[in-house]
């Protein structure tokens, strides 16, 4: 009957057993911190892709651990019972005249297994926690870099306001909002007097430089709720949000004046006509139907002789629904 010569090799081994289950289920937490916000919402299937790569060495590395731990626990076992085993022969002669293992060198073999496969998990586990922090900071300045993109897409190369395509979005937000709280929204485009000249005498570089310094009036003396773009050419947009048709003349005559003694790069004096339109004096909550009334009356301001301001009721006997031909300059 075979015996195992040294059961004390099995009691120590179970709190080995549990150690080493306790290490590996501290590493799966520590790599789903890591990981979580990555797994977020937006992330990204690049992130999530990562992740599971990830997931799946935890998962090799805890096969490869358990295999290592079965494999030692066998190789200590088969050596117990080929010792414990009968022998005959020379062999017999041989077994009894060698020195037998203490149990105590036993436990120290097992000790030293273990603790060569907790080494090798921990290393592994620093190595996943490494590429998970890179990871990280990879997705990181994706995003910044994402939102540079986003951020470039919607300004105007010359004058550093926002452009049309932005422009339009937020018009469409504010006279949604309009239609949910009843707050008034009002626009006002602007088209510089006599803008073609300077271009066609000055050169481009100083239409370029007088666009700026139109950019950084509008900027200055407007609230920061206020959306400015360039439009297109020399026309400029204002979304005067909470403000009505009357607050949005003050601030188309403020700006008026502001222009009659700014000194411009180019040395001329430059003036601008505006056009307003608001909601809800003067036509219904669509975003069209707003830029259109703010159109016409800016030719009304063109056509009374330019370097004025012209609400949509000046417009007159113009239908709403007719486009207005090419503007004066």
């Amino acid at each position: 009957m075979l015996t195992i010569p040294n059961p004390h090799i099995w009691t120590k081994a179970v709190p080995l057993v549990a150690a080493a289950v306790v290490a590996m289920t501290g590493l799966v937490l520590l790599l789903e911190l890591e990981l979580r916000p990555l797994l977020a919402p937006g992330a990204g299937r690049v992130a999530l892709s990562a992740a599971e790569i990830l997931v799946g060495l935890v998962v090799l590395l805890s096969l490869s651990g358990g295999l290592a731990l079965a494999r030692t626990l066998g190789l200590a076992r088969a050596g117990a019972l080929a010792g414990a085993g009968p022998r005959r022969g020379a062999s017999e002669s041989a077994a009894a005249s060698a020195p037998a293992a203490s149990p105590e060198s036993e436990d120290v073999g097992m000790m030293g297994s273990f603790s060569r496969i907790l080494g090798e998990i921990e290393e592994q586990g620093n190595e996943i926690n490494d590429f998970a922090q890179r990871l990280e900071s990879a997705y990181k300045e994706l995003e910044f870099s994402n939102a540079r993109l986003k951020e470039f897409s919607f300004k105007d190369e010359v004058t550093g306001l926002y452009n049309r395509r932005f422009f339009s979005i937020r018009l469409e937000e504010e006279v949604s909002r309009y239609r949910r709280f009843n707050h008034p929204v009002s626009v006002m485009l602007i088209d510089l007097d006599g803008f073609k000249n300077v271009n066609d005498e000055l050169g481009h570089g100083a239409g370029d430089e007088t666009l700026r310094d139109m950019a950084d009036i509008l900027l200055k003396y407007s609230r920061g709720i206020n959306v400015i773009c360039r439009y297109g050419g020399d026309e400029f947009a204002v979304l005067l949000v909470e403000t009505s048709k009357a607050g949005a003349r003050l601030y188309a005559d403020r700006i008026r004046q502001v222009l009659a003694t700014y000194p411009f790069a180019n040395g001329r004096r430059v003036t601008a006509s505006f056009g307003i339109a608001a909601l809800p004096e003067d036509v219904a909550p669509a975003a069209d139907d707003l830029i259109r009334a703010a159109d016409e009356a800016l030719y009304a301001a063109k056509r009374a002789g330019k370097n004025r301001v012209s609400v949509f009721e000046d417009v007159g006997a113009i239908p709403i629904t007719k486009r207005r031909p090419e503007r004066l300059t």
